[in-house]
């Protein structure tokens, strides 16, 4: 699946990988987030070695095409290239938005811009597709990271004019103010795949944009 401009819009629950060493797991947690109703995937892992992540990056990418869902690698943007991924997400120390744009031309590309307009706006003058902000709440994945708010979500729809994905401390008890502020895709790892039942929880996060403004 080569990302067109006329793909789906980036809206809906954006569901995060957690670091699981064990790739027939992590599979299956996958395919169940999918099931649910997940609309993106993200593949995220910081411990694992290169030959893992690789390993991991391509069977997740044939889950994802099966079911029509972009795979958008973090942080690496030569492991996207060499499976094919349909995008690359990258933070602060992973290079710029342009440097991927060169070289994945049809690629999704995010860019993580915590509590930054400024980095935002940068991002979309070197192609970014959408931005990220947060953390929003207390985060075990993001347990240090910079606070955004919902004073930022309305500012960066005013200004940057990119869908906007919020990361850090979602859950479904916390979600519906994001969503009803204007934010675009829900970036969840925790709240998701620690819950007892991942394709429901799946099916909730994606319910709340059901009734939400575009």
């Amino acid at each position: 699946m080569t990302k067109t401009r006329t793909d789906p819009p980036i809206r809906g629950l954006y569901a995060v990988t957690p670091d699981e060493p064990d790739t027939a797991r992590l599979c299956t947690l996958v395919e169940t987030a999918l099931s649910g109703g997940a609309r993106l995937l993200q593949y995220r892992n910081k411990t694992a070695s290169d030959v893992l992540r690789f390993e991991q990056a391509a069977t997740l990418l044939a889950i994802c095409r099966r079911h029509d869902v972009p795979l958008i690698v973090n942080d690496d943007l030569e492991l996207a290239a060499q499976i094919g991924a349909e995008g690359v997400h990258l933070g602060r120390d992973d290079g710029d938005a342009a440097k991927a744009r060169a070289r994945l031309p049809d690629a999704l590309i995010g860019v993580s811009c915590y509590n930054e307009i400024d980095r935002a706006l940068g991002a979309k003058r070197s192609g970014a597709d959408y931005v990220a902000f947060g953390r929003f709440f207390a985060s075990t994945t993001k347990p240090g990271d910079i606070r955004a708010s919902l004073d930022l979500v309305a500012e960066a729809r005013r200004l940057v004019a990119l869908p906007i994905v919020a990361i850090g401390g979602i859950t479904l008890g916390n979600a519906r103010p994001l969503v009803d502020g204007g934010v675009d895709a829900l970036a969840v790892v925790s709240a998701l795949f620690d819950s007892a039942d991942i394709a429901a929880t799946a099916r909730r996060f994606a319910d709340l944009y059901a009734h939400a403004r575009p």
